[in-house]
Formats: C-alpha cells, sequence, structure tokens
C-alpha cells in the first residue's frame, strides 16, 4: 500500500496556466477534482500516467510514497486507468482482455484460475469466452475494472469513468468501482464534471476553476 503524492504540479499550455494541484492521496482514498470542460482534468491524469501530449508543459512531482513516477516511462508507473468508454479490445474474448494487463510471472494456468476467480466475484464466470461486443454496459463496465486491477496497480486514475452509462446503471457501477478501489486499498484519482460522482465518492473535492 502506498500514498500518492502531487507536489506543486503545474500544468500550461503556452503561457497560461491550467491548473495547479499539491495533494497526497492515503491507500484506500478516493479523491475528485472537478471542473468545467476543457479546465485540465484530463490533461492531469495524462501527466500522472506518463502521456501528456507535447502540447503541455507540466513541473511538479508524482510519487508514489519515495518512488518518483514522473520520471518514469508510463508503462514503470503502474497505474490503473478507467476511462469513459471502457476500451475492450474486440479481437480478444473476454478472458484475453483481462489477461491482457497480467503479469507474465507465474504459469499460465494460474493466471487463467485467478481470471475465473475475478469473473465469479463479479457474477459473471460463464462470461470468459464472450465476444466483448455482446455484454452490456454494465458488463462491460466490469470487465474494465477487472482487467484494471488484475494488472496489479499501485494507484487508481478515474476519467469521468461513469458519464456514459446510463441512469439506471450508474449509481450501482459507481457504488461497486468505489467499493473495490476502497478494498484494494489503492489511491484513487477521479476527475468529473458531475457532482453526482463526486458526491458518492464520499472523499475530498478539489474544483478547478476555467482560466
Amino acid at each position: 500500500m502506498a500514498t500518492l503524492h502531487l507536489d506543486n504540479v503545474q500544468i500550461h499550455q503556452g503561457q497560461q496556466l491550467l491548473l495547479s494541484l499539491d495533494t497526497a492521496i492515503a491507500p484506500g482514498e478516493i479523491v475528485t477534482v472537478m471542473g468545467p470542460s476543457g479546465v485540465g482534468k484530463s490533461t492531469l491524469l495524462a501527466y500522472i500516467a506518463g502521456f501528456l501530449s507535447p502540447a503541455f508543459q507540466a513541473s511538479g512531482q508524482v510519487r508514489l510514497d519515495d518512488t518518483r513516477l514522473d520520471t518514469l516511462p508510463a508503462e514503470q508507473r503502474h497505474l490503473g486507468l478507467l476511462f469513459q468508454d471502457p476500451l475492450l479490445f474486440p479481437h480478444l474474448d473476454v478472458e484475453g482482455n483481462l489477461a491482457f494487463g497480467m503479469r507474465r510471472d507465474g504459469r499460465s494456468g494460474e493466471r487463467r484460475e485467478r481470471i475465473r476467480a475475478a469473473l465469479a466475484s463479479v457474477g459473471l464466470e460463464a462470461f470468459a469466452r464472450r465476444d466483448p461486443a455482446t455484454l452490456s454496459g454494465g458488463q462491460k463496465a466490469r470487465v474494465a475494472l477487472l482487467r484494471v486491477l488484475l494488472s496489479a496497480p499501485r494507484a487508481i486514475l478515474l476519467d469521468e469513468p461513469f458519464s456514459k452509462l446510463d441512469a439506471a446503471l450508474r449509481d450501482e457501477i459507481r457504488q461497486w468501482v468505489f467499493e473495490r478501489v476502497r478494498d484494494h486499498h489503492l489511491p484513487t484519482l477521479m476527475v468529473t464534471h458531475d457532482e453526482a460522482d463526486a458526491r458518492a465518492a464520499g472523499g475530498r473535492i478539489l474544483t478547478l476553476s476555467a482560466a
């Protein structure tokens, strides 16, 4: 378990300061960053995750405890990202999607058993061989989060992950996601413009204003 630190992070676009943030997120804590479209919420996640566009300039440190992340390539940061779209690979079945981000240490049979157990934990044990295109919106959301968790991340970044779910599913999936990141003791940063998401997260809310 580690704490995610954002130490005096500033992001500019040219001469314009988009955002400035200095905070720490404890294991199992969910911190929400709110603000209107265009204020830099997704750009902040891109910087933390390691794929900031060259159109932006960033300063400040991103750390997991004493390990600096902002000097590492994205694949070495061990962060899990969940987006608005599930982004499941259409050429892989559900099991293949879940296996994609898993470490290759251990035997393939052990990895397969972990996948089956994960699917069973969310009532999808019979879906391992299913084409992702045949899943409902809620099922896709569950598979997307399971894929993130099975990759053994040290922190989670949520980029408005519930915005494309219909009203009937949104609250259910939202609570399900929050319960699991807390159960895994993962520091979690969510960006959203939806106040209901922020309230449901139950943690600190940091508000960004348009410049």
